[in-house]
């Protein structure tokens, strides 16, 4: 409403609409330091339901694109997610790949990781 009021680029208002701006930024910064501190910081991890969930994540495959192609990868993971099983167990049931390789392949880590 504040910027309504001026002419000509003569704006009048300028300091009430810095006031607010500030005065919403120190609300922002105030409320997200609370929620880090009485929320956030009190969150516990389950990592073992996050490495299942990770490995039944049909997104796992487009590591195999180059090796397997694009047909047979998305033939995967249509399998994996339909019986909700780890992609990796599918992959070893329609590929000629080893265990072993597949792991290297569908490493999480080693997928999200930058770099080529």
């Amino acid at each position: 409403m504040a910027g309504q009021s001026g002419n000509f680029e003569l704006n009048v208002m300028l300091p009430i609409i810095a006031q607010n701006l500030l005065s919403s930024i120190e609300l922002l910064a105030n409320s997200s330091r609370l929620l880090a501190d009485k929320a956030i910081a009190s969150f516990k991890v389950n990592e073992s339901k996050l490495k299942e969930a990770l490995s039944r994540n049909p997104i796992l495959v487009t590591a195999l694109n180059p090796i397997i192609g694009y047909q047979k990868a998305a033939e995967i993971a249509k399998t994996a997610y339909k019986q909700g099983r780890p992609v990796i167990d599918v992959a070893l049931e329609h590929t000629d790949l080893q265990r072993s390789e597949l792991e290297v392949l569908l490493n999480p880590e080693k997928l999200t990781a930058g770099g080529i």
